[in-house]
């Protein structure tokens, strides 16, 4: 099933997160071929973009690439708002998201992220500003609320509608709880009782079955998926092919070899050598314990290649262990 978001229709109701320092570009990239439904650039401060600060520009791109684009803003004042809007879309954003769902201090500390749920008419401002920045479709990440003395997603959600907003996604916890305890997904269902806008659900989801499970519970028209797509940039796909929707298999394991390898070139590629290396450590990591859950480590010793990995900083020495692990993993001789 697609979901229309104003004048864009997605492939399937199955969608990538946006992730700080997880879904930059070579992410996004694979999980847009493994058949993610819609993916999110990580969140972009917008004053930031607007003064093209290093670095940030970067988390906006993909436009060639990826398609529809959907980048997400975060900020607390309009102006620097809906200016980066503007800068998103003559970037090739298809989709602008407004980050209303952070919960990390740093974010909202600066009255940035989940901060605006507590001050709604100051939130609605912003999402006003956006809206009438650009033409591209708009959409908004939020959560329960605040804390259980004030779960307003459903006003917050209700308002944005009234601004323009196309389309909503609920995280089901609030900021206080941070990542602890588990997503409330009923809780959500009240959003989508409220709103005629698509209602996409978040929080939880690692597999086919738990995001069937919060799709039913939340009532709504799609399921997002974030930290249970570490080292399975497919997973969106496989979510929505269980779901009889357009999406794709996971690989084989000498398709995942391959991709292990597109995956850490590619960082290399957009960060420069020295940063990409660093920055692809986490996703080797996740990516040995994705062959482990997978059956796929009988061979390997986890730990062991973990910091061989991890702990290298030549790349074409990483890239030689990257084929020496996949050979020890089919069985194979190393060379």
């Amino acid at each position: 099933m697609s979901i229309e978001i104003g004048s864009i229709k997605t492939k399937n109701s199955v969608f990538l997160a946006p992730m700080s320092g997880i879904t930059d570009l070579p992410f996004r990239k694979l999980a847009h071929r493994y058949g993610a439904g819609l993916v999110v650039s990580e969140m972009v401060a917008s004053e930031d973009l607007v003064r093209q600060r290093l670095g940030v520009v970067t988390r906006a791109a993909g436009a060639d690439e990826i398609s529809p684009l959907a980048v997400q803003l975060a900020g607390r004042e309009a102006y620097w708002m809906a200016e980066g809007a503007k800068l998103a879309e003559a970037g090739g954003a298809a989709i602008v998201d407004i980050n209303m769902g952070c919960p990390a201090r740093q974010v909202t500390t600066g009255l940035s992220g989940s901060a605006l749920m507590r001050d709604l008419d100051h939130a609605v401002g912003i999402i006003d500003a956006v809206v009438k920045a650009v033409k591209v479709p708009v959409t908004l990440k939020m959560r329960l609320g605040w804390d259980e003395d004030s779960v307003n997603a459903p006003e917050l959600a209700y308002r944005a509608e009234q601004s323009g907003v196309q389309m909503v996604t609920v995280h089901g916890r609030t900021r206080n709880q941070f990542y602890k305890g588990r997503a409330n997904w009923r809780a959500i269902s009240a959003v989508k009782d409220t709103v005629s806008i698509p209602v996409i659900a978040n929080g939880d989801a690692a597999t086919a079955e738990q995001a069937r499970q919060m799709r039913e519970q939340a009532g709504v028209d799609g399921v997002m998926i974030g930290r249970g797509a570490y080292g399975r940039p497919w997973l969106c796909g496989e979510i929505a092919q269980s779901f009889g929707e357009k999406g794709a298999q996971r690989p084989t394991l000498e398709e995942f070899a391959t991709l292990v390898r597109e995956h850490y070139e590619d960082m290399l590629s957009h960060y420069g050598s020295e940063l990409g290396g660093r920055c692809a450590r986490k996703h080797l990591g996740w990516y040995l314990e994705t062959m482990a859950d997978m059956g796929w480590a009988k061979n390997i010793d986890v730990k062991f290649w973990r910091g061989r990995l991890c702990r290298e900083n030549d790349p074409s020495i990483v890239l030689k262990l990257i084929s020496q692990l996949f050979q020890q993993a089919t069985g194979q001789e190393a060379a």
